[in-house]
C-alpha cells in the first residue's frame, strides 16, 4: 500500500497566527516584471518562425493569463520561405503571416475570447496588423523594436490603444540553436 506523507501540525497559537517558517527567506534576486516576463516568450515563440528575412513572435494576454502565441510563417500546409525562397513585392516577403494575424488567428481558431487583452511582439506591428490588432479589440500592444510604421502612433492614440516600447531585446533572450 503507498504511504503519504504525513499531514502538517497545524498552529496551536490561540491568536489564529500562521506557525513559524523554518529559514531565512531570500531576497537575492527581484523578479521579472510581468512585459519583460511575456516579452521575452515572444522572443522564444519568434524562433518557430519560418522566414529567415525577420523573426517575429506574438504573445496574447490578458489578467496575466496567456490567452494565444504567433509567429511569422507561411500559410499553413504550403511551402516556408526558409525551404523555397521569399516571394517579394516592394521588398516584403508577402509569402508569410504575420505573427500578430497568426496570434489573433490561433485565437480565433480555439475559441479564445481577446478583447481587452495585450499583445506583445517583438518588432511593432505593421499597419495591417495594426489594424486587425485594433478592429479585435486589443486594448494595449508592447513591442519589443520600431518596425517601419509611424501611422501605429497616431491612430492608436486616436483609438486609445495603449502603445508601449519594452525594454527587453533579442540579446537578452536565449536563441534557438
Amino acid at each position: 500500500m503507498a504511504s503519504f506523507p504525513e499531514k502538517p501540525e497545524k498552529s496551536t497559537a490561540s491568536d489564529g497566527a500562521l506557525p513559524q517558517q523554518s529559514g531565512p527567506v531570500s531576497k537575492s534576486r527581484e523578479r521579472v516584471g510581468w512585459d519583460d516576463y511575456f516579452m521575452t516568450i515572444a522572443f522564444q515563440v519568434a524562433t518557430r518562425s519560418t522566414c529567415s528575412r525577420k523573426h517575429v513572435g506574438a504573445v496574447l494576454v490578458r489578467d496575466k493569463m496567456i490567452l494565444a502565441t504567433g509567429y511569422n510563417g507561411s500559410l499553413r500546409g504550403l511551402d516556408h520561405c526558409d525551404d523555397v525562397g521569399h516571394l517579394l513585392e516592394d521588398g516584403h516577403c508577402v509569402r508569410t503571416v504575420h505573427a500578430e494575424a497568426n496570434a489573433i488567428v490561433q485565437a480565433a481558431r480555439n475559441g479564445v475570447r481577446i478583447e481587452d487583452a495585450c499583445i506583445y511582439v517583438t518588432a511593432s506591428p505593421c499597419f495591417n496588423c495594426f489594424k486587425l490588432i485594433a478592429n479585435a479589440g486589443i486594448t494595449r500592444i508592447v513591442y519589443a523594436e520600431f518596425y517601419r510604421d509611424e501611422r501605429i502612433f497616431e491612430f492608436s492614440q486616436a483609438m486609445g490603444i495603449e502603445l508601449v516600447q519594452a525594454n527587453v531585446q533579442r540579446a537578452s533572450v536565449i536563441e534557438a540553436p
